[in-house]
């Protein structure tokens, strides 16, 4: 979550006019996070969250947005649920922005998250990958290996002056993925969340208690969605991987959904893949993210360092499976 887009009080009032909400009390930006804008707003009737869809967020894919939200609250799954104006749409437009109103979510996101935890985020994972198994839309994963050479075009140059080398391993790195053919992985697919870091995570003590930001969901391998998780649950410091958190983390996904041969066979090729895929984005984030944003861009050097332990593990084993 993040603020990009500035809401005036006057265009706030005429939005929460379409809303039967109440009268507002408080209403300010949320700073963490990357894509989107997002307020914290409470009224003498609740709480809730206000999202504007910025950069990466295509307006046509929003209404798969909403409706998996909506699917995984009717399945009663831990997560935001849309709010609908009096017209009965949630989606509407704020600043020239896409915009939704969300519940709000009680809990906290863990800074540092202990092995306790890793395994709760599994359980909660596997859930989800549950609750959606019939959820009915598709939509592509527009952040899978087909971005990544249009990502790293034209970024060599920027990669080297961050780390001396870091261009050419990135460059060997694309292609033993692409010789991988990940897509093409015969293993279980549906529905993912695709973003669950530990900032999109709720907890009460030690237990899971939810998960927020869905709007890098898209249809792929559940396992890329674990191999996600470890890459952002499991690591000490950027760089070394805790094996007790990752086989936390997979003992608590399979817990609920035991994973086929084939997933763990895949797990190192999806673990780089997904350290690929978070490295790139935050190197265009580097470079193209506003000066006056209300945000900090994420150092890409973080997920440098976790592609150089991908690239040595042969086996789910190595990841605590």
């Amino acid at each position: 979550m993040a603020v990009y887009t500035t809401v005036s009080d006057d265009a706030l009032a005429a939005f929460l006019s379409e809303y039967d909400l109440g009268v507002p009390r408080s209403f300010k930006g949320i700073a963490e996070g990357v894509e989107n804008s997002n307020y914290y707003l409470e009224t003498d009737r609740g709480r809730y969250i206000l999202t504007l869809f910025e950069r990466r967020a295509d307006p046509k894919d929003l209404p798969y947005f909403i409706d998996l939200k909506r699917h995984l609250a009717a399945k009663s799954y831990p997560c935001p649920a849309p709010v609908a104006g009096k017209d009965g749409e949630a989606l509407r437009k704020l600043e020239g922005r896409p915009a939704v109103i969300v519940t709000f979510l009680d809990g906290l996101s863990p800074q540092s998250p202990n092995a306790r935890q890793c395994r709760s985020l599994g359980a909660g994972l596997a859930r989800m990958h549950a609750a959606l198994a019939d959820f009915d839309l598709r939509r592509p994963n527009s952040l899978g290996p087909a971005s990544w050479p249009g990502l790293w075009r034209g970024r060599a140059e920027t990669a080297d002056s961050l780390q001396e080398g870091l261009a050419l391993r990135i460059r060997d790195d694309l292609k033993a993925i692409a010789a991988a053919k990940p897509q093409s992985l015969q293993i279980p697919r549906g529905t993912i969340h695709a973003d669950l870091f530990p900032d999109n995570a709720f907890f009460l003590g030690d237990e899971f208690t939810g998960a927020i930001d869905f709007y890098f969901a898209c249809s792929d391998v559940l396992a890329y969605d674990i191999a996600v998780c470890l890459n952002s649950w499991a690591f000490e410091n950027g760089s070394e991987y805790n094996f007790s958190k990752g086989a936390a983390l997979i003992a608590g996904y399979e817990s609920v959904r035991p994973l086929e041969q084939a997933e763990r066979n895949a797990l190192p090729v999806l673990c780089l893949g997904a350290a690929m895929r978070f490295f790139l984005t935050r190197l265009v984030d580097w470079t193209d993210t506003p000066a006056d944003a209300l945000v900090r861009p994420k150092n890409p050097l973080e997920y440098a360092d976790k592609l150089a332990f991908h690239r040595k593990a042969v086996s789910a084993g190595d990841y605590g499976a």
